[in-house]
């Protein structure tokens, strides 16, 4: 019973923050979501990471094991999942980069931080840069059908978490007035991720969902075993094996369903795999919660 209440009490102002989005739609409120995308990336995000980075106390051989794993893990699951696509005769635009890019952002940074605390959330923040920019690199390449990859470099989530990286590693800190600015304008990023997301799912127009379904138990199962093998592979323990399981387990990100829009993929069948990996998400996450807390 212990158990059961310590996940609820973790995964439920995530939910309820995504429900609150979705609500909002449905009741025909207005939210508009190009500006606060817009706010939460360019602004937020960077200053979430950058401040996470700067402040970390974590050990840096623990942070560089977890940084390393995170990285063979997310190369695993490119080729994994390469080759599923091929085989299955996926659109490779369309499926490759939400099958590798997960909702580290929105779900895993608030599920860290609640059932590991600031740890978590140091260790998940890795994880999520690490995944950005390859999302904001070699994401966009594969959604674009090609182009240089390296234009992304000049977003503003690969900017701040290059910068927080060098802090880190330097060992420096911003004047206290720089740093309070940095942590007000950080916090409101995760609430706003979170009912962003609920808004997204209400406006999707999701199609082929059986195809989404299985498909999105099939990266939720892979990445697991993934996850749980890189850890292994790294010597990673406690929180930090956590974390690194949690992150890759997290559902498809609404990030690919823009990327999709953008660049002319098959949108609705993206919103069809970000739908049903979030529905699938509340079965799952508080599952595999329950392993690893």
């Amino acid at each position: 019973m212990n158990l059961v209440l310590t996940v609820a009490q973790i995964v439920a102002p995530v939910f309820i923050l995504a429900a609150i989005g979705f609500a909002w739609v449905k009741l025909g409120q207005d939210y508009p979501m190009r500006f606060i995308t817009r706010l939460v990336m360019t602004m937020a995000i960077p200053c979430l990471i950058f401040g996470a980075l700067m402040k970390t106390e974590i050990d840096p051989q623990a942070l560089t094991a977890v940084s390393l794993a995170a990285l063979v893990a997310y190369l695993v699951v490119v080729a994994v999942f390469t080759v599923i696509a091929f085989v299955l005769r996926l659109d490779r635009r369309t499926y490759l980069a939400p099958l590798i890019f997960g909702n580290t952002g929105n779900l895993g940074l608030p599920l860290a931080l609640f059932a590991f605390g600031e740890e978590g959330l140091g260790f998940a923040v890795v994880i999520f840069a690490i995944m950005a920019m390859m999302s904001f690199t070699f994401g966009i390449w594969l959604v674009s059908g090609g182009g240089n990859p390296l234009k992304s470099l000049k977003e503003p989530v690969v900017i701040g978490t290059a910068l927080g990286a060098l802090f880190l590693w330097q060992g420096w800190q911003t004047p206290k007035w720089i740093t309070n600015t940095v942590d007000l304008i950080a916090q409101v990023a995760i609430p706003l991720m979170l009912i962003t997301l609920g808004v997204a799912v209400a406006r999707l127009k999701p199609g082929d969902l059986g195809r989404s379904f299985w498909l999105s138990l099939l990266k939720a199962a892979l990445c697991a075993a993934i996850g749980v093998g890189a850890g292994w592979a790294f010597g990673l323990e406690g929180t930090a094996f956590a974390v690194l399981v949690l992150q890759l387990i997290t559902p498809i990100a609404v990030t690919n369903y823009l990327l999709a829009e953008r660049f002319g993929a098959d949108s609705t069948a993206v919103a069809g795999l970000v739908v049903a990996s979030t529905l699938l998400s509340v079965a799952f996450l508080p599952l595999a919660l329950a392993f690893l807390i």
